[in-house]
């Protein structure tokens, strides 16, 4: 069914692209459409003779990251604006759709209550927005981009519903299409290994430097910026910086101002960037749905997946190594313990994470038989999502072209997006002189 559709009007921002706000108003169930509704939001961009141009939609990164608010037209906005309208999507619970937070969570009631609600935010349903979304504009069917977890939404949209799709281009972002989440963080922890050793060659000191602050830690008298306690495993959590070409060196700076000087006083800069990791308050859904997207019918629960596989790395683990390894996006448990805007949804977490009725996330048989053009940049080094799991996967969907670069991690959409944009969206065109797929 198509979503109810209302827009704002246009604005300009300094350099000059247009600005229109999208309200949208759909099912929470898709399945039952006369049930509850929810608000999701979406903002356009188009240039100031792009009124007609086909749409491009932007699925971003998370689970939970509302769609980018970028100040100036730039990168790989720039690109595709050359080509489309740019439609933002804040999937559902983020940005300025219906949002999931401690406010709004714990008035859906009991856990179980909670829990029931948040079945309802993983990629099938985000993909039904979308298409929803597409016919209240009256798109022909268009062309995606996906970013991390915006490339997992793209499968599953060429899973369900590919008649919307005229091409999809994914960065960073093909998940394993079958089995449990474990397969993944057995890959993401071997990874991470390999770039702390890369990143401590680097900078020698700095592991002298890790070593200092997490004996300060230890003592169990630090507090982060919101009196939460610092633990050895939030300061663990500086190594999502780890993921990026360019956050590598931020951590190096995180680092060498850890201390005040000549004390062993933890400085508040330090602190504020461990928060700045380790919290989620603006994001919950990162830690709620995690481990829940790469969940399958017919699989064990999730069940903390990162927790259970950290016992086949001791390097990483707190218990068993002094100075452990920086972890990457791993969720752990003690996240509700520790987080005060967490502990309200803490059970409804748990109750997510034994969760064992799971639909389906993607359609093998469509993906083997696909015919929309998709082009997938998979990042060799990539710490998130593993180089060999998407590979293996890319393999399982037909029409998909495979471009691998170790020039950028994670991040490289942030980079080099120009660039990037650029090859995919060649890869995806029939030919040299043809118009843009959607056009």
């Amino acid at each position: 069914m198509p979503a109810t559709h209302t827009a704002g009007s246009i604005a300009w921002m300094q350099d000059g692209t247009g600005v229109i706000d999208h309200h949208f108003t759909v099912p929470l169930d898709h399945s039952a459409p006369e049930g509850e509704q929810i608000t999701v939001y979406a903002r356009e961009y188009r240039t100031a003779d792009g009124q007609d141009k086909p749409w491009l939609l932007y699925l971003q990164g998370g689970p939970g990251g509302k769609g980018s608010r970028p100040a100036r037209a730039g990168g790989w906005l720039a690109a595709a604006l050359k080509h489309y309208r740019v439609l933002m999507l804040d999937q559902r619970g983020t940005g300025l759709s219906s949002p999931i937070n401690r406010h709004t969570l714990v008035q859906r009631g009991s856990p179980s209550e909670q829990a029931a609600y948040l079945q309802y935010f993983r990629a099938p349903d985000i993909v039904a927005d979308a298409e929803a979304l597409r016919v209240a504009l009256g798109s022909e069917p268009w062309v995606t981009l996906g970013q991390s977890f915006g490339g997992f939404c793209t499968l599953t949209y060429l899973s369900f519903a590919p008649e919307g799709l005229a091409g999809s281009m994914i960065t960073g972002g093909i998940p394993p299409l079958e089995g449990p989440a474990d397969q993944v963080y057995q890959a993401t922890y071997r990874r991470m290994r390999a770039r702390n050793r890369e990143y401590f060659r680097r900078f020698p000191k700095d592991f002298e430097i890790l070593s200092d602050i997490y004996r300060r830690v230890r003592r169990n008298d630090v507090v982060l910026p919101d009196g939460s306690p610092l633990t050895v495993g939030r300061v663990q959590t500086l190594g999502m910086l780890l993921g990026g070409n360019t956050r590598i060196d931020t951590l190096h700076y995180v680092l060498e101002e850890a201390f005040l000087p000549d004390t062993d006083t933890l400085s508040d800069t330090f602190l504020a960037a461990v928060y700045q990791q380790a919290s989620r308050a603006t994001n919950p859904l990162y830690l709620l749905l995690h481990e829940a997207i790469y969940a399958q019918p017919g699989a064990q629960p999730t069940d903390w997946a990162a927790q259970r596989v950290l016992a086949d790395f001791p390097d990483f683990n707190p218990k068993k190594s002094d100075t452990p390894l920086l972890t990457g996006e791993m969720c752990f448990d003690w996240y509700l313990q520790l987080d005060p805007t967490l502990q309200p949804m803490a059970r409804a977490a748990e109750l997510i994470a034994s969760h064992d009725n799971w639909g389906y996330l993607y359609d093998l048989d469509q993906l083997a038989a696909n015919e929309v053009p998709v082009a997938a940049l998979v990042y060799t080094d990539d710490v998130f999502v593993d180089r060999d799991l998407s590979v293996a996967a890319a393999r399982q969907v037909a029409n998909l072209q495979v471009w691998e670069s170790a020039q950028w991690h994670h991040d490289g959409i942030n980079e080099a997006g120009g660039e990037i944009f650029k090859r995919l969206h060649d890869m995806i065109q029939p030919s040299e002189d043809s118009e843009p797929p959607g056009a």
